[in-house]
C-alpha cells in the first residue's frame, strides 16, 4: 500500500473500552481516512482487562448501532470473532485495529489488556492486527488530539510493511502534544509499570463485602528498548507480538535437569 495515495480496502474496529468510548469515536475518524469501507464492532459496555477471552458459556446478544456498526455483549476477543465469523458475511477485513484505549498497554500489562486481546484474537484467525493506546498521566484530560493527529501516519506506515504471515502490533502514543511526540520506534514488551495487583475490600449499603481488583504500578527496570522506556520518553512505540510464551532459559534447564533425571 503507498503511505501517501492508497487506501485499505476494508478494515474492522474493535476496542475494550466500549462502543462509546471516546477513543473508538477517535479511531472511527482515523479509519474514514484509510479505508474505503470501516467496520465497527465493539462491547457494549466496559471490558477492559478481559485478556484474549471468549465467551463460551453465555449467548452473545448482538445490537446495531448503524450501518456496518454494532455493538456486542461480550468481550473484545468475542467482537472480533463476531465480525469476522458472522457479521461480515463474505467481507474479511484488511486489517483489525482495536483501540484507541484510554491509557496506555504496557509490558506485563499487554497481558490483561482487551485492546491487545482482541488484536491478538485477529491475529488467531488469520488477520493482521494492530492494538492502538493513548497513554495519559490525568485520566480526565486524555490527548486524544495527540492520538487522532499521529495515528493516521503510524497505521499507513506499519500497514505497508510486508511480513511472511500475519502479525499484531501493539503501538502506544505518548502524553505529549502531537508536534512534541518523538518517531515511531520499534520495541520491545520489557516489565513494563505494573508492580502487583491488590484487593481493595468494601462494604456494600446492606453491610455485605465486596472486592474490587486493582494494579498497583510504578517504576520497575526496563531497557531502553522497552515500549516503557520509549514512551516516557516522548516518542511513539510499536511492539510485534506473538501467542508462544516459552521460556527459552528455563526450556533449557528444565531439559537438562529432566535428561539428567532419567
Amino acid at each position: 500500500m503507498s503511505a501517501s495515495v492508497s487506501k485499505l480496502p476494508c478494515v474492522l474496529l474493535t476496542n475494550d473500552d466500549g462502543i462509546d468510548a471516546p477513543g473508538l469515536a477517535v479511531l472511527e475518524a482515523v479509519a474514514a481516512e484509510l479505508a474505503h469501507e470501516v467496520w465497527v464492532v465493539a462491547p457494549e459496555h466496559d471490558q477492559s482487562g478481559t485478556s484474549h477471552s471468549i465467551s463460551l458459556h453465555s449467548p452473545l446478544r448482538v445490537s446495531r448501532r448503524g450501518e456496518r456498526r454494532f455493538g456486542v455483549l461480550g468481550t473484545p476477543g468475542d467482537c472480533v470473532v463476531m465480525a469476522v465469523r458472522h457479521l461480515m458475511g463474505d467481507v474479511t477485513p484488511t486489517l483489525v485495529l482495536s483501540g484507541i484505549n484510554r491509557g496506555a498497554n504496557l509490558g506485563v500489562e499487554t497481558m490483561f489488556s482487551g485492546t491487545v486481546g482482541a488484536a491478538m484474537t485477529g491475529l488467531l484467525l488469520g488477520l493482521p492486527s494492530i492494538a492502538l493506546s493513548q497513554a495519559f498521566r490525568d485520566r480526565e484530560h486524555v490527548r486524544w488530539d495527540t492520538a487522532r493527529a499521529l495515528a493516521p501516519d503510524v497505521i499507513r506506515r506499519l500497514a505497508a510493511v510486508s511480513h511472511e504471515a500475519p502479525v499484531c502490533l501493539n503501538v502506544n502514543f505518548p502524553d505529549v502534544e502531537a508536534s512534541a511526540a518523538g518517531p515511531l520506534t520499534v520495541t520491545r514488551q520489557g516489565v513494563g509499570l505494573v508492580q502487583g495487583i491488590d484487593v481493595v475490600p468494601q462494604i456494600d449499603p446492606r453491610g455485605m463485602e465486596y472486592h474490587w481488583l486493582r494494579f498497583t504500578r510504578g517504576p520497575r527496570e526496563n531497557g531502553p528498548d522497552s515500549e516503557t522506556a520509549v514512551v516516557g520518553s516522548g516518542r511513539v512505540s510499536v511492539t510485534p507480538l506473538n501467542f508462544d510464551r516459552t521460556d527459552e532459559r528455563t526450556f533449557s534447564v528444565l531439559e537438562a535437569a529432566l535428561d539428567t533425571a532419567r
